[in-house]
């Protein structure tokens, strides 16, 4: 069984150079754990997890120390440090290097990848490194449990 034949076509993607409310909103609407980011030509740039933007925002162990310390101060920096990062560009947390698919990877290359690293979803890239969909441990399971 090859990756194209369980892969999924619509990805959940955003532009590099977006800001994190626009990744945010994203992540809000479609409930999707990793965006895909590409540049204008559809080309794959990188992953953004839901995971990065939290810890993005997250305040640090000495900024919430620098109040009095009370958890109603610490929700106010991380709301406040939430405001400041909104208009930045997710460039920074992108994660350039991820592992990646090819459509006729084997599915068995992607579930070890998935069960070895922990990880949910992975892109699919052609040879040209465009974006062709993703595939996903729930991809592999449908598959090989339903017997495609």
């Amino acid at each position: 069984m090859l990756i194209r034949d369980i892969m999924s076509l619509n990805s959940t993607r955003v532009a590099i150079g977006s800001n994190m409310q626009r990744a945010a909103e994203i992540v809000s609407l479609t409930g999707a754990s990793d965006l895909m980011v590409v540049d204008d030509q559809n080309s794959f740039v990188g992953v953004l997890s839901e995971g990065d933007l939290i810890r993005a925002v997250l305040p640090r162990f000495e900024e919430i120390m620098s109040t009095s310390g009370t958890l109603g101060e610490a929700l106010e920096v991380f709301v406040d440090k939430g405001k400041t990062l909104a208009v930045q560009t997710i460039d920074d947390l992108v994660i350039r290097s991820p592992l990646v698919m090819r459509p006729d990877d084997k599915i068995l290359k992607a579930a070890s990848f998935m069960i070895s690293k922990q990880i949910r979803r992975l892109p699919v890239v052609d040879a040209a490194g465009k974006l062709v969909g993703t595939v996903s441990r729930a991809d592999v399971c449908r598959a090989v449990l339903s017997g495609l």
